[in-house]
């Protein structure tokens, strides 16, 4: 399969991850007596990753996040000459992700971006308050997990035909543990393609969101490769 082949199936697998996953947190996790709260959220992410495995785990291989490819290289599952042209693919789907988003949410009167839009956020802008060190750290070690199931899950003496359950769930059970603390990033693009129409504090702190998740993935599949060195 050709490299632009798959950069496109790279767009719009994380266009639909960025869709599903922060346009459930926009319209549906407060909506009034229906709202579908932090599990519904998580579980929205969940299903988002796990439906593009199996729709695009054969052509691109399903990264769909910047953090994934990095980590992928950093596990010797793929080359480095291919990465720029994925994480550009992933960025830009993230970011027409958000802007679909934006248009829908303006729809609403009294919609407001800077209220928030889904934005992953620390400190003052972290759901319940959680500091920058701490959002730093769980990034990290969240990042770092998924990149290990992810590893291990693809691995060619695995259970092939499952591992995108095991992928979609660990997405789900990431969400489940940090919402609170950042709105959960481990995902450069899905903070990205929000971030841009927040307008404000989000791009400020975005910076975070880039940096922990690529330190958190190089770190897992580095200790997978190490722990498995056998198993590439």
């Amino acid at each position: 399969m050709s490299l632009t082949k798959r950069c496109t199936v790279e767009l719009l697998g994380t266009f639909w991850l960025v869709f599903g996953g922060c346009g459930s947190a926009i319209f549906a996790a407060a909506y009034p007596e229906l709202g579908i709260g932090f599990a519904g959220v998580a579980l929205a992410f969940g299903l988002t990753l796990l439906t593009m495995c199996y729709a695009i785990g054969q052509i691109s291989g399903c990264h769909i996040n910047p953090a994934v490819t990095f980590g992928l290289v950093a596990g010797g599952r793929f080359p480095a000459k291919e990465l720029v042209p994925y994480v550009v693919a992933q960025v830009i789907g993230g970011i027409a992700a958000g802007a679909i988003l934006y248009l829908i949410a303006s729809g609403k009167v009294g919609f407001d971006a800077s209220a928030g839009f889904a934005s992953n956020g620390y400190g003052e802008h972290s759901p319940a308050g959680y500091s920058m060190t701490a959002a730093i750290v769980a990034e990290v070690v969240l990042t770092a997990f998924f990149l290990f199931i992810i590893m291990g899950a693809t691995h060619k003496r695995g259970y092939a035909g499952l591992a995108g359950v095991a992928i979609g769930l660990s997405l789900t059970l990431i969400h489940l543990i940090s919402i609170p603390i950042t709105n959960t990033s481990v995902n450069p693009a899905r903070s990205t393609g929000v971030a841009l129409f927040q307008g404000t504090w989000a791009i400020e702190q975005l910076w975070l969101f880039w940096l922990a998740p690529l330190v958190g993935a190089i770190l897992g599949a580095v200790a997978y490769r190490c722990l498995y060195p056998n198993r590439d």
